[in-house]
């Protein structure tokens, strides 16, 4: 199949190159000359000459909108997969004729996570915490962090929007939220124009308690989450790729790009199983949103 990805920063790269090895011919949309042999600079001029089955639209979250615009605009029919967050804040999509259109929350692919959701499917989920921490001036060493997106919310950046797997993840785990309040916002030494540090707490259909804290200041990778049940409890590490069920520990192999093979081949598919859907990257969206509101007023945000 042919493909597009829109946007070549470091995510837009893997994109490429993970379905380029799955024997996919792949076009890249930029403004910038890059290394990649197939370059249009439109989104209009690539769809007419390439004519692609699937596009990936891994622009920064502010330029999304326009993106997916421009798709619908030009009459694009066949399958969008949205890098993360869908949208910087939530919004319609556009009247289009797109096939399908998924959000790149490709951590749902990963091994643990898989296993993960095995194990508690059963279970009585009493509480839930999941944590996730990595120093931003450490995630691209190409770049100062502080001319990246990342670092400005003007762009769609901020913690609570680049780190935002653990809100997709843990909805598909746990259900969705029902209510939730927060605290978050800039308070270390980087210099950002946007939140650095974020916690929520909150209800879903499943569990009365889960927590999420996210960061760009630990010093170490983390990525965790502890899951307590009526019937024991589950850890699962995604960086070290181990779960622990009940102090019985299994290490699981983990390939990063075999999480974005799936997540294409699974956007592609007939009938997709896990890939996470529109209405639920919408509901990310409305999650995000509320988290905020509720670090500004202090209170508690319900549906």
């Amino acid at each position: 199949m042919k493909a597009v990805v829109i946007g070549f920063g470091s995510i837009g790269a893997r994109h490429a190159e993970v379905l380029s090895a799955a024997g996919h011919h792949v076009a890249v949309v930029s403004r910038r000359t890059v290394a990649w042999p197939d370059r249009f600079a439109s989104v209009a001029e690539a769809l007419a000459v390439w004519r692609p089955g699937l596009v990936v639209v891994a622009s920064r979250t502010i330029e999304h909108a326009s993106d997916l615009a421009a798709l619908a605009a030009a009459g694009y029919d066949g399958v969008v997969i949205v890098e993360k967050p869908l949208y910087d804040v939530p919004k319609p999509l556009p009247a289009n004729n797109f096939a399908r259109v998924v959000v790149g929350y490709n951590l749902r692919f990963h091994p643990v996570i898989a296993a993960l959701r095995r194990v508690v499917a059963d279970r009585n989920v009493l509480a839930v915490h999941s944590y996730v921490g990595q120093y931003l001036p450490q995630w691209r060493s190409q770049q100062d962090y502080r001319q990246g997106y990342s670092a400005h919310r003007d762009q769609g950046g901020g913690v609570l929007r680049e780190l935002s797997h653990e809100l997709d993840f843990v909805m598909w785990l746990f259900g969705r939220w029902r209510r939730v309040t927060a605290i978050g916002g800039h308070f270390s030494h980087l210099e950002l124009q946007a939140d650095d540090i974020f916690t929520l707490l909150l209800e879903t259909e499943r569990t009365p308690v889960l927590t999420i804290a996210l960061n760009f200041l630990d010093s170490q990778v983390h990525r965790e989450i502890v899951v307590l049940t009526d019937s024991g409890s589950v850890r699962a590490d995604l960086v070290a790729g181990t779960l622990d069920v009940d102090g019985v520990v299994e290490t699981i192999a983990v390939d990063r790009n075999s999480t974005f093979a799936a997540l294409h081949a699974d956007s592609l598919a007939t009938s997709p199983t896990s890939v996470c859907t529109l209405a639920e990257g919408e509901n990310v969206m409305e999650l995000i949103a509320a988290a905020e509101q509720a670090a500004k007023t202090g209170e508690w945000i319900s549906r």
